[in-house]
């Protein structure tokens, strides 16, 4: 990485409502499970081919997908846990790169964690016939966001990646996101996302800060021992 280039302030960079739009949309479908027999027989979901369950999900998700600096150390979190060299390449891929600043997009820190208004974002995806979201609960207290993906909704994020190849990075970005998740829901992933100090730490209202530096170190540490394993090996 040329540390000496200069590039926009990560930490005051935001999104337009298209962006986000097109963002959620490609998550949404590369996440989405599949849709209850007895929700396609709702009025309006009788085109829907997947579904998030929660606002909080859709949002942990998210988080990890605005900030590739967070994204990665999780794969280096794993790498520790299940020693799969694959995920040590994974986190390298984007550390070595600039990703982790040309394509962060810092959120709030808010009382349950990361959060950014996606109101305006999925008004457009509503609007275009592409998504239907339903709230569940009573009148004075909704109890959780479901977000469904309609059929026109997939065609035209697989238009998108067919006719723009930058979008591919955002459908293998989503594909690692998802494999962190592990089928966690939105709670678990607060909660796996609180053990980051620059998370936890961030003052309510405040953009959480980056771990890019840190996560380069440490990247840089299990290089060494992974390194100095094969030698071992070999050694012997």
């Amino acid at each position: 990485m040329d540390q000496g280039s200069q590039l926009p302030d990560a930490d005051e960079r935001v999104t337009s409502r298209e962006q986000d739009a097109v963002r959620l949309l490609l998550l949404i479908d590369g996440v989405c499970e599949s849709v209850p027999e007895v929700d396609l027989a709702q009025p309006g979901l009788g085109e829907a081919v997947g579904v998030v369950r929660t606002q909080v999900r859709l949002q942990k998700l998210d988080f990890w997908l605005r900030n590739p600096d967070y994204l990665a150390d999780e794969l280096l979190t794993k790498y520790e846990e299940s020693g799969e060299r694959r995920l040590l390449e994974l986190a390298g891929l984007i550390l070595d790169s600039e990703e982790p600043e040309v394509r962060r997009y810092p959120m709030l820190r808010h009382h349950f964690g990361a959060y950014e208004p996606l109101d305006d974002a999925l008004a457009v995806l509503r609007s275009a016939g592409l998504l239907v979201r339903r709230r569940r609960g009573t009148v004075n207290r909704v109890r959780q966001h479901d977000y469904y993906l309609l059929a026109a909704g997939r065609d035209v994020a697989r238009e998108l990646i067919r006719e723009a190849s930058d979008f591919q990075y955002y459908v293998d970005r989503v594909a690692l996101v998802l494999d962190l998740a592990d089928g966690r829901g939105g709670s678990q992933l607060k909660k796996q996302q609180y053990l980051q100090r620059e998370y936890a730490e961030a003052a309510r209202g405040d953009r959480i800060g980056s771990v890019s530096v840190r996560a380069r170190a440490r990247l840089e540490t299990l290089r060494q021992a992974c390194a100095a394993a094969q030698e071992g090996l070999i050694d012997d």
